[in-house]
């Protein structure tokens, strides 16, 4: 069967190749590039600035009803295209690489889930699980499509909105939103429901940059995917193996705040690369499913 493929994924796959056969027990850290093409769209454009307006401030949601009305309303219409989301070629050949041993676990910055979807077990979730909300009065977890459910009940007119959707839920949408009900926590009388999510302007918990730091000491080098790494909280894992003289290969579509540090810089289709790459290791063809 012939090669389709453009020359420059074909040399990307084999570079790639070549540098996980020399680094058989590999870290993989995770941006929004590799659940882009699972319908979830990324933040930043290929030279590492904003597509759209940032997300929401961490202090600016806590301090704020009219903010919390504005986030959950639009949340209400987009979240939707997050929860549907499924697994792409990216997420599960590094499944299958973690099964093979290849892969010695993921560090990923995403909070869609969609690497456990995909098979992965070894995860660091950085930023948290966006299908889980937590009350920031009395830290009882709940269910996000619950939430939601309650949310669509007592604001039935905001299901007919129709807008584009933005990362991690979001929706593009400004109106009056000073209408819009939003619940306190049952169980503390008065507690605010959060994403149990790391908002910007939030630190990521010790025990998950613990878990990682040890991920990468544990491993013989770094691949970095998908992850301009413009945020600090990613960034840092590249500095990390960096110092310790662990190589870095970056598999990404741009600038990344990182370049400076790169063994191997590939820029190509990351699902495309990693399902190849992939069935070299596992000796399967492209994942299914």
């Amino acid at each position: 069967m012939n090669d389709t493929r453009q020359p420059a994924v074909t040399e990307a796959i084999e570079r790639l190749r070549a540098f996980m056969a020399r680094h058989p027990r590999l870290a993989v850290l995770t941006g929004a590039g590799v659940s882009t093409e699972s319908g979830i769209p990324d933040y930043r454009d290929a030279s590492g600035a904003w597509k759209c307006a940032p997300p929401m401030q961490h202090r600016q949601f806590m301090a704020s009803h009219a903010a919390r009305q504005r986030y959950w309303a639009r949340a209400l219409i987009g979240f939707r295209a997050l929860h549907r989301a499924r697994p792409g070629d990216a997420h599960r050949a590094l499944a299958r690489l973690e099964q093979a041993g290849r892969v010695h676990g993921v560090i990923t910055q995403n909070v869609d889930g969609l690497h456990q979807k995909a098979g992965s077990r070894c995860v660091v979730d950085l930023h948290g699980r966006a299908e889980l909300v937590r009350c920031m009065g009395c830290g009882a977890l709940r269910m996000r499509h619950d939430l939601h459910a309650e949310l669509a009940e007592r604001n039935p007119h905001w299901l007919e909105v129709r807008a584009e959707i933005r990362p991690d839920g979001d929706a593009d949408v400004e109106t009056d939103f000073t209408d819009f009900e939003v619940p306190g926590c049952r169980r503390c009388g008065q507690g605010i429901w959060k994403p149990d999510v790391v908002f910007f302007g939030d630190s990521v918990p010790l025990e998950r940059v613990a878990r990682a730091r040890t991920m990468v000491d544990e491993a013989d080098a770094l691949l970095v995917v998908g992850s301009s790494l413009m945020v600090y909280s990613g960034y840092r894992f590249a500095r990390q193996a960096d110092a310790a003289g662990r190589p870095i290969a970056c598999l990404n579509l741009g600038r990344t705040r990182a370049d400076a540090l790169y063994a191997l810089k590939l820029e190509a289709p990351v699902g495309e690369v990693l399902a190849a790459v992939a069935a070299t290791f596992t000796g399967a063809g492209r994942a299914a499913g």
